[in-house]
């Protein structure tokens, strides 16, 4: 398994910027995918956004295409999400999680390693 800290969580207003890192250990990080998740209150984990291991590939939910954008350091073994143009419906915490291959998937049974979460607050 990988062990998954996650930051960069805290409080915006509508339209401002944060960017999401987090850090992973235990696991050869290029080789799997990662992604995001976030879960706001009383409802049900929503998948957010992927990255492939091995090569390039990203992977988007149609509610932050165009505004988030994925990406990873693997000589860092760091994965972020710039998030833009945030909207109050965005308000949620953010897991990163490790898959269990290198193929994109925004199935949650397909990650087998999750971080405890950072909080994202977008006022309005």
């Amino acid at each position: 398994q990988v062990q998954l800290v996650e930051s960069g969580g805290g409080l915006v207003q509508t339209g401002g910027s944060l960017r999401l890192s987090c850090a992973a250990s235990g696991r050869t990080f290029g080789m799997y995918a990662m992604a995001w998740f976030r879960q706001a209150p009383g409802k049900a984990r929503e998948f957010v956004a992927a990255i492939r291991g091995r090569i390039d590939g990203t992977y988007y939910a149609d509610s932050v295409k165009g505004r988030f954008t994925i990406s990873r350091d693997n000589a860092k073994n760091t994965m972020y999400l710039q998030m833009n143009s945030l909207k109050p419906e965005d308000t949620a915490v953010y897991h990163c999680a490790a898959g269990r291959g290198a193929a994109v998937t925004t199935r949650p049974e397909d990650y087998d390693s999750w971080g405890q979460g950072t909080q994202v607050t977008v006022s309005s």
